[in-house]
């Protein structure tokens, strides 16, 4: 086949593709603070979430982050963010399960953190909210399902949440209006490499 037929070719299907794109485009006509759901055992659930962080401050909106699980407070993402003037962090955890092996305290911490995370759920100035690790609290039963989802779906109109963790529960990616599954498939940590500054911490 020739150049010419090859271009025309092309040319004739991505026309096809930009009039079904175009179609596509004008029916997504409405507007709605969004649900989204990362989960997965891959790496990067937390990383895309302070990029929709980066992304929201890019646009002037305030944002509200409650690390769950998570109790360090010396990551390259908290470091950063935490110092912008649109920004409240909090750091509600004490570490992993396997850190504290105290569940009755785990269950009080993540309450206590809930407290923490309704009030920027409930604050309408708060354009977005990333509730990092969330689900873990929910897989092990320190929180309500219910509850929680209760609280999440009684926020602001045009509030964004984004939740992150590992087996994010069946009523969770119900509620959700986006949700992504990060595989894994390979992964440093196994060949040995610890944790690296500015990609793992």
């Amino acid at each position: 086949m020739s150049d010419g037929n090859l271009n025309a070719r092309h040319t004739a299907r991505m026309a096809r593709k930009k009039a079904h794109i175009d179609a596509s485009i004008e029916k997504a006509n409405q507007e709605k603070g969004l649900l989204l759901v990362l989960t997965g055992n891959g790496k990067g659930k937390s990383s895309s979430a302070f990029g929709m962080v980066a992304r929201a401050l890019g646009y002037g909106m305030k944002v509200g982050v409650a690390q769950f699980i998570k109790g360090r407070s010396d990551t390259g993402e908290e470091a950063f963010f935490s110092k912008q003037a649109n920004v409240e962090w909090h750091v509600l955890g004490e570490g992993f399960t396997w850190d504290t092996q105290d569940r009755e305290r785990d269950i009080a911490t993540a309450q206590a953190g809930w407290e923490i995370t309704k009030k920027m759920l409930n604050n309408p100035d708060i354009g977005l909210v990333v509730l990092d690790e969330l689900t873990y609290t929910l897989k092990y039963g320190y929180l309500d399902t219910d509850q929680i989802l209760d609280d999440i779906a009684a926020r602001p109109p045009m509030q964004h949440v984004v939740v992150t963790g590992r087996g994010a529960p069946d009523a969770l990616i119900a509620l959700a209006d986006t949700v992504s599954e990060i595989m894994d498939i390979k992964h440093a940590y196994r060949a040995g490499i610890k944790a690296q500054p500015g990609i793992d911490l």
